[in-house]
């Protein structure tokens, strides 16, 4: 049996943006339906919203996203991540991991990610790892990323 977990996060009127950021971020395909294309009124409100959309790679990576019914672009995103006297404090209920085989390849996607983001640990050698870093994307979504360990 295989069992594989793809992060599936929810927008507020933002995923249609956020997948075409990853795209370009990940050189990936993007796929995008609307609430429309899947029988509501064009001219209801949110119509022109995703339902579904994903993101997928050559390389296998894969991100799912949507917005929210009903939800505004205004109401908040849940949660906040800072670092502390060497800490990270977070009320988020999860971090999105992000893991390359080489600093270089790692580092592209930082300065892709970073764009725009809020900084919370700049990009830089740890004890486990030749680069370790973590930011919050430009909408909203917190990334760890590092090396993997060989």
């Amino acid at each position: 049996m295989t069992v594989t977990t793809t992060t599936h996060l929810n927008f507020r009127g933002t995923a249609r943006q956020a997948l075409e950021f990853y795209g370009t971020v990940f050189a990936a395909d993007v796929s995008i339906a609307t609430y429309a294309d899947f029988g509501m009124p064009a001219e209801a409100p949110g119509s022109d919203r995703v339902v579904f959309g994903q993101v997928v790679n050559a390389d296998g990576f894969r991100l799912l996203a949507y917005d929210v019914p009903g939800a505004d672009e205004a109401d908040s995103v849940a949660g906040s991540t800072r670092r502390e006297n060497g800490v990270t404090l977070t009320d988020r209920t999860f971090f999105q991991s992000l893991q390359a085989g080489s600093l270089d390849e790692l580092r592209g996607y930082w300065d892709a990610l970073a764009d725009g983001a809020d900084i919370i640990e700049p990009l830089a050698a740890s004890a486990w790892s030749a680069g370790f870093g973590m930011l919050t994307d430009r909408f909203g979504v917190t990334w760890v990323l590092d090396v993997r360990a060989a």
